[in-house]
């Protein structure tokens, strides 16, 4: 049974394609169903022997897989492109190794080609397309008899035009041929209500090299000055133990209605991910996974940890746009990538729907300015509704307790502490292009000396739906 904005653009697609325009682009909130939608649309054109084939392409090969098994069952069918196949499901990564007799299928048959997450593919000409688009402008874009372009989020950080879409003139707004928002998705209980919060501290001292000590009272005023970088605060263990303690509280919390919900932490760097799992487990006594880059088996614990009951999945870019695992409903943003794009692509983790009694989504994240922006912006979509504000002042030392069976809650301590570190303590194992990093070489000698109170600033948005 398809939803309503799917059965809606299934039909603008039919209208579309019926009037020799072969290009089509769904902007679909993440955690809508895009995907399930791409599999109707691809059955509908088989049934009215339209395409001979299909090829998807996507991001990663945790979706490649997931695609592969949608439209597998609902072509019943399959899709592994080996003889009796009808299609097939790749990386983006796996179209340069393609050669020249692979790309006569689309010369010679009637070939439907999915692209999920199209914002990752760049170029209107093969003179300003990426590595990706290159292939869509010369192998693809003419040759295909259909194109389905799909994405969350429509836009590129470099700002290149994404490939097989159309812009307005003067303005260069992207042309999409079907939009579901966020907003819709909510209201139509397709997607969760996501609350944001924006953890703040109110009184931080710095004790600079000539031993000075300066006191700032947010992250953004301490962000502003030359001593601390947005890096070496994601770095900081005072400064982490306190969002994963959030972290933890709320999905202990939720776990009491929903004894499988998970937490996903996105890390900075593989050291950082290491770090993190290691508090996870020995302080706040979760279950938790890793996956990064270098596990040769990451897809495969991915898929594990989907349908087990761990706790707590860190991920360094792992577990990203496209990522089915309807169980997430928490997640600590601790990443060093401060991109619009990103930021909705990890909030989109945990607003997929599931059966569960309890539908609440939390994303904790620093106040930095990039961030702040970004949440409220989000927010700032809704301007018929009202939004829920409210500041949590709270010193920063905090104890973890523990029940039978082991979910953790965090219990504010109101005692002040003084924490000092000093910040080549704190800084990344792998170099990092910045332009927050230290300039000249020098070594930063200014100490972190303490954190007084955090503050949480709670952006509930979608507030009376």
């Amino acid at each position: 049974m398809l939803r309503v904005w799917q059965a809606e653009c299934l039909a603008s697609v039919k209208k579309h394609y019926a009037t020799h325009n072969k290009h089509f682009l769904c902007l679909a909130t993440p955690g809508a169903g895009k995907t399930v939608l791409a599999s109707e649309i691809a059955n509908y054109l088989f049934e009215t022997d339209q395409i001979d084939f299909v090829l998807c392409f996507s991001p990663s090969s945790t979706i490649s897989e997931t695609i592969r098994s949608v439209f597998s069952h609902r072509l019943n069918c399959n899709f592994d492109g080996v003889i009796g196949s009808i299609g097939c499901s790749y990386t983006y990564q796996n179209m340069r190794f393609f050669n020249d007799d692979y790309w006569k299928l689309l010369k010679k048959n009637r070939v439907l080609v999915v692209f999920d997450e199209i914002h990752h593919c760049a170029g209107s000409s093969f003179d300003d397309a990426n590595v990706w688009g290159q292939d869509i402008v010369s192998n693809i874009q003419e040759q295909a008899s259909f194109t389905l372009a799909l994405t969350g989020t429509p836009w590129r950080s470099d700002l290149l035009p994404i490939a097989l879409a159309t812009y307005s003139d003067p303005d260069n707004k992207i042309q999409c041929n079907y939009t579901y928002s966020l907003q819709q998705a909510v209201k139509d209980g397709v997607c969760r209500n996501p609350k944001i919060v924006l953890i703040d501290n109110e009184e931080i001292s710095v004790t600079n090299s000539d031993q000075e000590i300066k006191t700032y009272h947010s992250l953004q005023e301490l962000l502003k000055s030359p001593s601390i970088s947005y890096q070496d605060l994601i770095k900081n263990e005072v400064v982490i133990n306190y969002i994963v303690a959030q972290g933890v509280s709320k999905l202990a919390e939720i776990r009491q209605l929903n004894s499988n919900a998970a937490g996903l932490i996105v890390a900075a760097s593989v050291e950082h991910a290491q770090q993190i799992l290691a508090m996870l487990t020995d302080e706040f006594q979760q279950s938790a996974t890793i996956v990064t880059y270098k596990e040769t088996q990451a897809a495969d614990r991915i898929n594990h940890f989907r349908f087990s009951n761990t706790q707590w999945i860190v991920s360094v870019g792992m577990v990203s746009e496209g990522t089915d695992i309807p169980r997430l409903q928490v997640c600590c943003h601790l990443s060093r990538v401060k991109t619009e794009l990103y930021f909705r692509q990890v909030l989109g983790r945990i607003l997929r729907v599931s059966n569960s009694p309890n539908q609440e989504a939390w994303l904790f994240t620093l106040a930095e300015e990039k961030l702040s922006t970004f949440a409220n912006r989000i927010d700032q979509e809704l301007p018929d509704y009202s939004v829920l504000a409210r500041g949590n002042h709270q010193e920063q030392r905090f104890s973890i307790t523990h029940n039978s069976d082991t979910a953790a809650s965090a219990t504010i301590n109101t005692s002040p502490i003084q924490v000092s570190v000093l910040l080549d303590e704190l800084s990344f194992s792998e170099p990092v292009a910045s332009s927050e990093s230290q300039s000249g070489g020098l070594p930063n000698v200014a100490s972190l000396e303490s954190f007084g109170g955090f503050r949480n600033k709670l952006i509930e948005t979608f507030i009376g739906l």
